[in-house]
């Protein structure tokens, strides 16, 4: 291992093969559930809401508004790591998990129900965004809960291979919205979609009620949690702790080079899911349906490479399968819009998966290379604060970015230079990591 110092304490009595497999069920559910609710706004971003809720003299503008809607979700999402984490280092982590899917679910099927400008006026976009940041908070405090909940009951020597169903979340989701979109594209007309169509994919979300409650009545917390409840209960009778203030003053350091460490990967990932779906659509003329069905088949594809990425970094170590990965989409940035800019559907396609190859060797072991950055007392604060600092700086603002810059430049090169520029950012803060990790003599 060459990340931190959190092996799994000896204390903790080793949980049940069959209990393993039900909470790691349940984390890869809820994760995937919760990234649907949380994707189908993107999609919808791209293709209709700009329109809807943000009538202007030209389609640029309405969708610049849209996306910057779709970054309030990322601005929101430390909040929701912040709340969730104070809660879940001090009174579990399935709570919190329970609260955000009920959070999700009830946002996403209100932006179902939402009327639009047309009908309501200035209210609609106004409702729009706060419920996108509902939406932001959501997804801030799940990732943690669904992560700890994997990795802390993960067999010794299985922590990335555990820690990766969490992560299968991302292209399961991605596969579920764009499958949605597609089958409510395909058995209406485009007025149809555009009046009513593009709701179906929101009012599906619905659902991941019902899977709050199953984790609320059916999965207990973690074992490692248990122990460091015992522990800090100890601790408190002399003196109170709180996670977010030992992170911030002792560890602050970490949790900047973790969220700077990923913010290229996040940034790419919605780019590709969400910038270049605009991209390809309003500026290349490509059909929109195609342009899905390619998104899909490349998510599936991360379906395989995520889980076999994080049990390889259980044998070499997560710090440099996490690096291939960040290089890898350095050199691929130039590329890839070479290869998007002919227009043509195969080179789109290659364009993608590729850079999807190397999002996946990075995305599988970031999970557990994240919660071992952290003891467990502070691990769900600490663990989120560094990936929503990443979807802030990276994910959030990059589908916005990516469409300043083509009509400030008039080139996509301009897109793939702020790729490289986050590439380096990445490969620097990993290797200041890598050498704190050596330091240690882990």
């Amino acid at each position: 291992m060459d990340t931190a110092p959190s092996a799994h304490p000896t204390s903790v009595t080793a949980p049940a093969s069959p209990q393993r497999r039900r909470v790691a069920t349940a984390a890869a559910l809820a994760s995937a559930v919760e990234w649907y609710d949380y994707f189908v706004f993107g999609i919808a971003a791209a293709l209709v809401l700009g329109d809807l809720y943000f009538p202007a003299g030209s389609s640029s503008a309405g969708v610049l508004a849209a996306f910057a809607t779709f970054a309030v979700g990322f601005l929101a999402r430390p909040i929701g790591g912040i709340v969730a984490g104070q809660i879940g280092d001090k009174r579990g982590r399935k709570p919190m998990l329970v609260l955000a899917l009920t959070l999700m679910g009830l946002a996403t099927t209100g932006i179902g129900l939402l009327p639009t400008y047309d009908t309501i006026g200035v209210a609609a976009p106004i409702l729009l965004v706060l419920l996108r940041v509902v939406q932001g908070v959501a997804v801030g405090a799940q990732w943690g809960g669904a992560m700890l909940l994997a990795t802390e009951y993960a067999p010794e020597g299985k922590r990335g291979l555990y820690g990766s169903v969490v992560q299968l979340g991302v292209p399961i989701g991605v596969v579920t919205a764009n499958t949605v979109f597609l089958l409510a594209g395909a058995f209406t007309t485009d007025t149809q979609f555009a009046a009513w169509g593009w709701r179906i994919p929101f009012l599906i979300g619905l659902f991941v009620l019902a899977l709050a409650w199953y984790i609320h009545a059916k999965v207990e917390e973690t074992p490692e949690f248990r122990q460091a409840e015992r522990e800090l209960a100890e601790q408190e009778k002399t003196a109170q702790t709180s996670p977010l203030r030992t992170v911030l003053r002792h560890h602050l350091g970490t949790v900047l080079l973790a969220g700077g460490s990923f913010a290229v990967n996040t940034a790419t990932f919605y780019i590709l899911i969400t910038g270049v779906l605009d991209y390809t659509t309003r500026e290349l003329g490509m059909k929109r349906s195609a342009v899905l069905t390619v998104s899909l088949c490349i998510s599936l594809t991360q379906l395989v490479l995520i889980p076999a990425a994080a049990a390889l970094s259980d044998r070499l170590g997560r710090i440099r399968i996490y690096a291939l990965g960040a290089v890898g989409i350095a050199l691929w940035a130039v590329p890839m819009f070479l290869l998007i800019d002919t227009g043509s559907l195969l080179w789109l396609a290659v364009a993608t998966f590729v850079a999807g190859c190397f999002l996946s060797i990075m995305y599988g072991p970031q999970a557990a290379l994240f919660a071992e950055l952290f003891t467990p007392e502070m691990r769900y604060t600490g663990a989120s604060l560094g990936y929503q600092i990443a979807a802030v700086l990276g994910g959030g603002l990059a589908p916005f970015l990516m469409v300043l810059l083509l009509e400030a430049t008039g080139t996509s090169m301009a897109v793939s230079g702020y790729i490289i520029v986050l590439s380096v950012i990445a490969l620097l803060c990993i290797k200041v990591l890598a050498g704190r990790a050596r330091s240690r003599g882990v």
